[in-house]
């Protein structure tokens, strides 16, 4: 047997000439652990499953990770922690990279052109956003204290352990703007009911992908609720958005 099938954890020549040290699965998950805890060895493997990722291999069959490969894995589960963006405009992008194309903008609207996808560009697009408290809150979304009661009191932000999520934050950025109008966040319940809804349809549809328990299973359950929440987002904007243009009639 010779060394590489006996140690998959060896120094191999990158693509720029230079010796990098190529990593097992389980030092991979080390690396990532701080910045994705969530990620397991199965879904790392749908990942490469679905073409996303194609590490080296030994002669044993040990995949081998170099630091290319890492960078790649944390632009895409930043992409879809951050971004929320699908598998399949993530793989888009990086099969048009791995064409050598230079691609106007990345997804989500950032816009770089790089041939290749960098440690400060994953670490730009992975930053993630902490959790902060209520007076950070309001100074990061401009809210009054009395909005951000009354959202907490209409169900529309649900603090944990006294912090609010980077999802909270979103939802207090829009209804300080939606404040600025007129529009109170009691006026604003409706959106929290739809959303139930349209939470509760798509677990009806992945509900025989959970049901399996394996993290692959889970995987693809949480990557075709991404796909049907941007569908249906994509929908409702196109009805208010077709219901305005008539104001112009």
């Amino acid at each position: 047997m010779n060394q590489a099938a006996r140690n998959p954890r060896l120094a191999v020549v990158a693509g720029d000439g230079q010796r990098a040290v190529a990593l097992n699965i389980g030092e991979v998950l080390s690396e990532l652990h701080d910045e994705f805890p969530q990620v397991t060895a199965s879904k790392i493997r749908f990942l490469e499953e679905k073409g996303l990722l194609t590490p080296q291999r030994t002669s044993a069959g040990y995949r081998k990770y170099l630091p290319d490969d890492v960078g790649r894995l944390r632009f895409i589960l930043g992409l879809q922690r951050d971004q929320y963006l699908p598998l399949k405009v993530i793989k888009d992008y990086l099969d048009a990279v791995d064409r050598g194309e230079r691609p106007d903008q990345l997804p989500g609207g950032h816009t770089l052109a790089p041939r290749s996808i960098s440690e400060q560009m994953t670490q730009d697009l992975v930053a993630r956003t902490r959790p902060v408290t209520k007076a950070e809150l309001q100074g990061l979304c401009g809210a009054s204290s009395e909005l951000v009661d009354d959202l907490l009191a209409f169900g529309m932000i649900v603090p944990e352990n006294d912090r609010f999520d980077e999802h909270a934050q979103k939802i207090a950025a829009a209804s300080a703007a939606l404040a600025a109008h007129g529009i109170e966040p009691r006026h604003l319940r409706a959106f929290r009911a739809a959303a139930d809804r349209e939470v509760g349809l798509v677990e009806r549809v992945v509900a025989p992908h959970m049901s399996r328990g394996d993290v692959a299973s889970r995987a693809r359950a949480a990557e075709t609720a991404r796909e049907i929440s941007d569908a249906c987002m994509a929908l409702h904007g196109a009805l208010v958005n077709g219901a305005i243009a008539k104001l112009d009639h």
